[in-house]
């Protein structure tokens, strides 16, 4: 019957332990689309699209990119700051686990102590003075009859996992901004290229009106209007260097060196760009850290929900004291000075003025926050996948567009030279030409430099590189 007892209560128990106060965990509910607005059938991803998650930058053939981007796990002081707080974070998840084992300690203390000749109740023979020497070893565990601690564990665990998809989400980030730095400063190379060649075209134009206005062909207006054209390409030099220097100093910092110890030397070759598969809406879900971070900041919040509400139960934990005590120091440790005590201790709160139910209406208002955010996080991806393709598809027509005016631009900067060195037109038409023609050859470089970096952009938006591996 004794035997009976113990395994029922034993059962009751672990009944107990099992029980928990936390709601049933559901992500919300949120509408995904079959197919992306903006995608056409060019963008369909198939399973051998498949872009390296840790490297997804070298889809644009650039060592020198490459080399950079290594250099943002390494050195950039956000990245070291984000895997601090990732350590922060599961340093507390070990403290949260700990209470899930038995406390152990020990005390021990010797002391010479005096009590008083009229303390109440002492015995006649009781010495003045004495020695006490105590040495315990104590033990106590928290049942978590109520699950609070596993709850906290819980939450902890769903912490670490944010911070660590926190960190993926700033290093995508520090990844995209640097490839499109990079690339908006190989674009202003490639300006200043087409700048200094249109110097010594401009060059070449003054030279020719200054020497038809002492012949007597040209007017001192044409040598004038030769000379602006010449001046302000010079200025549109400077101004494109100084932006550089900007774009230059902006890559150090991202990479972890200071502005003042590093130089990227100029490179005027035209970047790859590239075809960036899309794959199916609803991989966003598990692809983007910045999503996966709400969600499992969802979870953390739903478990301290059952942390809050097991407040309003007895807190009960199993304690062990056992030792020796003795008035002499030999024998000390011996049988007859053994002492011991064991028993349960219950801690109930009667009445706290609502403060219980105050911490869980706070932690039911931080799910719904958190919920909230997730959404938002989620749209958000949406919106931002949708704007790439749009960049994407657009400028791919718009290049084409500006080709062709770049083409005519040429053509009609021949026939009004042609024409001026005929004596047909004023060196005005010249000018005009020239003008238009430098303005559609530099959008011509702009715009490729805006699709590399809405290539960029939607690489970033949907989560970085992906392969047949899960999130």
């Amino acid at each position: 019957m004794a035997k009976g007892s113990i395994l029922l209560a034993a059962v009751c128990v672990v009944a107990l332990n099992a029980c928990s106060f936390a709601p049933v965990y559901k992500v919300p509910a949120t509408a995904i689309p079959t197919s992306f607005k903006e995608a056409g059938p060019w963008q369909t991803a198939r399973p051998a699209d498949r872009i390296p998650r840790d490297g997804w930058w070298t889809m644009y053939h650039d060592p020198v990119l490459n080399a950079l981007e290594a250099r943002i796990a390494s050195a950039n002081p956000n990245v070291a700051a984000a895997i601090a707080r990732h350590d922060e974070a599961s340093a507390y998840l070990q403290e949260a686990r700990a209470g899930l084992f038995p406390t152990i300690g020990a005390e021990s203390d010797v002391s010479r102590q005096r009590q008083s000749d009229n303390r109440p109740l002492r015995g006649a023979g009781q010495p003045s003075t004495y020695t006490a020497a105590n040495a315990e070893l104590s033990v106590g565990f928290d049942l978590d009859l109520w699950g609070k601690i596993r709850n906290q564990v819980s939450a902890g665990q769903s912490k670490e996992q944010a911070s660590a998809d926190d960190l993926e989400s700033l290093r995508l980030s520090l990844q995209a901004t640097l490839a499109s730095t990079y690339f908006e400063l190989r674009g202003l190379d490639q300006r200043t290229k087409l700048l200094n060649d249109t110097l010594v075209a401009y060059q070449r134009a003054l030279k020719l009106t200054t020497s038809r206005h002492k012949g007597g062909l040209a007017s001192g207006l044409d040598v004038s209007r030769a000379q602006t054209q010449l001046s302000s390409a010079r200025a549109a030099v400077d101004d494109t260097e100084a932006s550089r220097a900007l774009l230059e100093h902006a890559v150090a910092t991202l990479t972890g060196t200071s502005a003042s110890n590093f130089s990227l030397g100029a490179d005027v070759d035209q970047d790859y760009l590239p075809a960036v598969p899309t794959g199916m809406p609803s991989s966003i879900l598990q692809r983007r850290p910045d999503i996966a971070a709400a969600e499992r900041r969802m979870a953390a919040a739903n478990a301290n929900i059952g942390v809050a509400k097991a407040a309003f139960y007895p807190d009960i934990t199993l304690g062990l004291d056992a030792g020796y005590q003795s008035d002499t120091f030999s024998p000390w440790l011996a049988a007859p000075n053994e002492i011991w005590s064991v028993g349960p201790q219950l801690l109930f709160t009667i009445f706290d003025g609502g403060r219980h139910s105050a911490a869980v209406a706070a932690s039911r208002a931080k799910l719904a926050e958190n919920g909230a955010r997730y959404k938002q996080t989620v749209l958000t991806a949406f919106q931002q996948v949708e704007d790439g393709l749009a960049l994407l598809h657009h400028l791919g027509d718009e290049s084409v567009n500006e080709d062709q005016a770049l083409t005519a631009s040429q053509r009609t900067l021949a026939l009004a030279t042609s024409r001026y060195m005929d004596g047909v037109v004023s060196y005005l038409d010249v000018v005009t030409a020239q003008t238009t023609e430098l303005t559609a050859q530099i959008a011509a470089l702009d715009l490729r430099t805006r699709q590399l970096k809405a290539s960029v952009a939607l690489i970033e938006a949907l989560g970085g590189g992906w392969n047949d591996k899960p999130a």
